[in-house]
């Protein structure tokens, strides 16, 4: 029964093309399984806890399926790394990488990903970043495949522009690297907001 709806769960979110693959690497590698709600800043997540042996990968529910692939993969890689190495690389160091253009390998083609997907991933996998958000090209490509069109990146908002995020009104205030310093409108606070959040903005 589990297996079963391990398997429905990989038919949702994943390309047709890929449902098999993805489905075997979580069959062989005996891994908890978990999609989750979105979260502002990661799109996925692995975890091993030393005292049980137990492996947990975490996808965010609310990504393309091009996405939820990709990123599905970047974390078994992290598995793969810990299983060969334990906890002597860096946890996005050449060995990581190594595992992870070899699970993407056999998913490298138009069968699985869209022509355009496709030639930016390739080239994106030569040398892959610590996450597919980090690479603006890859991040604009996979945009187009989500389907709210309302729903935009922090990352493409000017400051001084208020938008909504989580049910809660904010303004950018400034970009800080990977992050933007945002003020709550009701509370009056700042946060600090992955420039990956997805958010939906209104005329102020």
């Amino acid at each position: 029964m589990a297996e079963t709806k391990g398997l429905i769960h990989f038919e949702k979110h994943l390309p047709k093309t890929a449902v098999n693959y993805c489905y075997s690497l979580w069959t062989q590698l005996n891994f908890d399984f978990k999609i989750t709600k979105e979260r502002s800043s990661k799109l996925g997540d692995y975890r091993f806890e030393p005292l049980t042996g137990k492996h947990t990968i975490s996808v965010n529910h609310n990504l393309n399926s091009y996405s939820f692939l990709i990123t599905y993969v970047h974390e078994v890689a992290h598995l793969m790394t810990r299983n060969k190495y334990k906890t002597k690389v860096l946890p996005h160091g050449l060995q990581w990488k190594q595992e992870f253009k070899k699970l993407l390998l056999p998913l490298l083609n138009d069968k699985v990903f869209p022509d355009d997907v496709l030639r930016v991933l390739a080239r994106h996998m030569k040398n892959p970043k610590a996450s597919s958000t980090s690479d603006s090209r890859l991040l604009t490509v996979l945009r187009k495949y989500d389907g709210d069109t309302d729903l935009t990146f922090l990352s493409d908002v000017e400051p001084g522009i208020s938008f909504l995020f989580n049910k809660k009104v904010y303004k950018k205030i400034e970009k800080r690297r990977t992050r933007s310093l945002c003020l709550e409108v009701n509370s009056n606070r700042k946060y600090l907001i992955s420039e990956t959040a997805t958010i939906k903005t209104f005329q102020n």
